[in-house]
């Protein structure tokens, strides 16, 4: 089919984009710059390129009808933050493709009231994100039930892989918190570390959209969450963590109040949104109607980061 890929150069394009040439797909990636995937591959030579920047395009109104101009069959947006953004491509769609697969985020739960969340569980976003990739969602399965849009909405985890930092055991993006557990010192964790995070591999979210475009009849009004099988608690982490540098972790914990305490604030704002949205999710409907088999766990999809990172001399053990 012919496939075009808003933004696709960037984590979950890096895996996605080969796996659909390699399908025998026709593929186009809508890139605002053109930097280079994080891994190379082969199939690239036979992507289209365009270099389009949506925000700027957006604001003329003309975003949508661009996109239409290329003539897919198959739209994948992984870059849709906002509902005028989702409301001015599905305008320009309706009745014109047939299958349109948006990337949303299993924050739109909010808080868990029930572990692991499953998709129909009810939505209590928090948060400019979680509310913007909410309304997102409500609005494209009521389009695909009220006028028959063919959307399907995947919701992925803390996405991770080799060449971009991973969410640590502090809840941030912070790479001196794997370098204090692989020296073996003292790290302190915020409350009793017992908050969740709920990683996914790049890869695994590739395979995701691949399954629903396979599926397709089965997942149109649907959405689905594209986790690892489980989630890890802080504290569990960060000793796995250190273990794998032959140490013994050596935490301490303090309340929140005290722990955001001389944290720098870009640090403790990512900190308290991941701590605070504690995600732990199902994939049952997944694994059930897709066929959706995670190929890493959590810490397997850490590890191969940290590996990389640590060779790209970006953490220092």
């Amino acid at each position: 089919m012919k496939i075009v890929v808003i933004g696709g150069s960037g984590h979950i394009g890096t895996f996605l984009i080969p796996r659909l040439v390699e399908s025998g797909h026709d593929v186009t990636n809508i890139s605002r710059s053109q930097h280079p995937p994080y891994q190379q591959n082969a199939a690239w030579s036979e992507v289209t390129q365009i270099s389009l920047d949506r925000n700027v395009v957006e604001a003329s109104g003309e975003f949508g009808s661009q996109i239409l101009a290329l003539d897919p069959q198959v739209v994948i947006d992984l870059i849709c933050f906002t509902l005028p953004s989702a409301v001015q491509i599905v305008t320009a769609l309706k009745g014109r493709v047939t299958h349109f697969l948006a990337c949303g985020t299993i924050w739109v739960h909010g808080f868990s009231v029930v572990v692991p969340t499953t998709e129909d569980q009810p939505r209590r976003p928090f948060g400019e994100y979680g509310l913007q990739k909410a309304a997102i969602e409500e609005y494209l399965l009521t389009e695909a039930r009220l006028n028959n849009f063919p959307a399907t909405v995947l919701h992925p985890g803390h996405i991770v892989g080799p060449g971009w930092k991973p969410v640590n055991p502090a809840g941030n993006f912070n790479l001196s918190v794997f370098e204090k557990l692989a020296h073996g010192e003292e790290l302190c964790l915020p409350n009793f570390g017992l908050e969740t995070i709920h990683h996914v591999h790049a890869d695994d979210v590739a395979q995701a959209f691949m399954a629903a475009i396979n599926h397709r009849a089965a997942t149109i009004g649907e959405s689905f969450h594209v986790v690892s099988p489980a989630a890890l608690t802080l504290r569990g982490y960060a000793e796995t963590v250190a273990g794998w540098f032959g140490k013994k972790a050596f935490l301490k914990f303090k309340p929140w109040e005290e722990w955001q305490v001389g944290v720098a604030k870009e640090d403790a704002a990512a900190t308290w949104d991941h701590i605070s949205h504690s995600p732990n999710c199902s994939i049952t409907k997944a694994s059930q109607t897709l066929n959706y088999q995670p190929r890493y766990t959590s810490l397997q999809a850490v590890k191969e980061a940290i590996d990389w990172l640590i060779t790209a001399g970006q953490i220092k053990v």
